[in-house]
């Protein structure tokens, strides 16, 4: 499943760096501690790898 937006995008690689073990689950805010709640890391990964070329900044 694509992002929709650049924020989509950026904030799934945030959640899927967290679930790597990257960054502390403690940083997350917002969207992006909602998605790691909420999606697997294979999810996580195909939006996060959606080209940004093309993406409105927010969806809306």
């Amino acid at each position: 499943m694509p992002a929709v937006s650049k924020a989509q995008q950026k904030a799934a690689g945030a959640a899927l760096s967290a679930k790597r073990g990257e960054i502390k689950v403690n940083d997350l805010q917002g969207a992006s501690k909602d998605m790691y709640d909420s999606m697997s890391a294979r999810q996580l990964e195909d939006i996060a790898a959606t080209s940004r070329e093309g993406l409105p900044e927010h969806k809306g």
